[in-house]
């Protein structure tokens, strides 16, 4: 019922952008927080960035001051703007809501 497909990942060198999004359909609770978590080869799972209903947002310390989220809700898509990309930011990059539902991941590879 509820699906969620990102876009946007591809192969850049650093320093360069992307812009990730995260299409939403089906029921989610309009309270649900939405967020970005990524997967690095050989690393486990961790949490990016995440916005709220009410628009409190999160940066994991890694990416603060480069990445950006933010939300369309008339289009129920989010977004993650990634600018001046590292090689560590190399990982398929996850959307989920409400810390239950989750997209299939797109990739993204940053090469020096």
């Amino acid at each position: 019922q509820v699906q969620l497909v990102e876009s946007g990942g591809g192969s850049v060198q650093a320093g360069g952008s992307l812009k990730l999004s995260c299409v939403a359909s089906g029921y989610i609770s309009s309270t649900c927080g939405m967020g970005w978590y990524r997967q690095a080869p050989g690393k486990e799972r961790e949490l990016v960035s995440n916005i709220n209903h009410d628009g409190t947002i999160f940066y994991a310390t890694s990416v603060k001051g480069r990445f950006t989220i933010s939300r369309d809700n008339a289009k129920y898509t989010m977004y993650l703007q990634m600018n001046s990309l590292k090689i560590e930011d190399t990982a398929v990059y996850y959307c989920a809501a409400c810390g239950r539902y989750w997209g299939q991941g797109t990739e993204v590879t940053v090469s020096s």
